[in-house]
């Protein structure tokens, strides 16, 4: 471990470690940085996981057919849903192609989706078989390795995207105990809570470890905390001991481990007092959805200055099809995204 990265101990208070100052002014003056949804999911129209929450209501719009087919017959939604890795071998996934349009953008920074809420994992992992190279997937290769290589080449900054809860483990929603919120059904069990939390250290162990440089860890899932205690202070040391430098949003918790904050689908009025990015996808959703129409390039261009004048970064969303390819018209958009940017 490097004497500048902070130790912890059980019980000790958390504290800042003295050089982030200065990794976070280093990201403020990226700018611009791009987040890609990608998994099974593309394969259908839903949004991404959240149609496999029995209460969940917020992103729903009845015109998508997932929610359709979902209120028919949740258990047989699910059962189709968890079955999707079966069926996802994006064949014309090109990661060098990706990252030379995200560059050509002129984004600085690349946010990866390397596991959503529902658990499924985008690199080679050793906690699950449930993953991009797990024996049901007929496309078995680590897509995680690859973007980030093809965006370092790039010139690109890496940021980890990872789901802190997992609707896939039995450690966090246990099936018998018949799972109907977003949140744990097995924090009352000591036994099981510690096998989820020894199991979410351990993968954030092995992005950190096996990926090559990491600059930032983007910690979805804010309502992780409280009772769904994942012991952070322990999760960011690991982790920064393996990364120096490593900035961490633990977004919309507001401890201590949330180095900048993500307002979502908004861009402040007003500059924030503390560092910030906002994210806003190109289409209605996160994830690919056939014809959803893009956002114009000038629309783009004028939301990242937006962004900007007011000390934020801009992250943009985008959704790569289920083959793999990004889609004609968002591709295009990020062209000339950057024949406008700079003009």
């Amino acid at each position: 471990m490097r004497e500048d990265v902070v130790s912890y101990t059980k019980g000790q208070k958390y504290e800042k470690p003295e050089w982030l100052a200065g990794r976070l002014e280093w990201f403020r003056s990226l700018k611009f940085g791009i987040i890609v949804h990608w998994g099974p999911y593309a394969q259908w129209d839903c949004c991404e996981s959240w149609t496999l929450v029995p209460d969940c209501e917020w992103s729903r719009r009845d015109e998508i057919k997932c929610w359709v087919e979902r209120d028919r017959d949740l258990a047989r939604y699910q059962a189709d849903y968890w079955a999707l890795p079966s069926t996802f071998n994006p064949t014309n996934f090109d990661a060098d192609e990706w990252a030379a349009a995200f560059a050509e953008s002129g984004a600085k920074y690349v946010c990866f989706t390397t596991k959503h809420h529902d658990g499924f994992c985008m690199w080679d992992t050793a906690t699950t078989d449930y993953k991009i190279t797990g024996s049901v997937c007929p496309f078995g290769r680590d897509v995680t390795r690859e973007v980030f290589d093809a965006c370092r080449r790039a010139g690109l900054a890496i940021s980890v995207y990872f789901s802190k809860p997992d609707w896939h483990s039995e450690y966090y929603w246990d099936p018998t105990l018949n799972p109907i919120s977003q949140g744990a059904n097995t924090v009352d069990n000591p036994e099981k809570w510690e096998k989820f939390v020894a199991f979410t250290h351990e993968q954030i162990r092995e992005l950190m470890t096996n990926y090559g440089p990491v600059d930032i860890l983007w910690l979805d899932g804010g309502w992780v905390r409280g009772a769904e205690d994942i012991r952070m202070a322990e999760l960011v040391t690991m982790a920064r001991s393996l990364q120096p430098g490593l900035i961490v949003a633990n977004r919309a918790v507001g401890d201590e481990f949330e180095d900048f904050v993500t307002p979502e689908r908004e861009i402040p009025d007003e500059a924030l007092p503390s560092t910030w990015e906002a994210c806003l996808p190109l289409c209605p959703d996160w994830k690919y959805v056939e014809g959803q129409t893009p956002k114009s390039a000038q629309t783009v261009v004028d939301e990242i200055q937006y962004a900007n004048d007011r000390g934020g970064n801009f992250l943009l969303g985008i959704g790569p099809m289920a083959d793999g390819k990004l889609p004609p018209d968002q591709l295009e958009v990020l062209r000339e995204i950057g024949r406008l940017r700079s003009a």
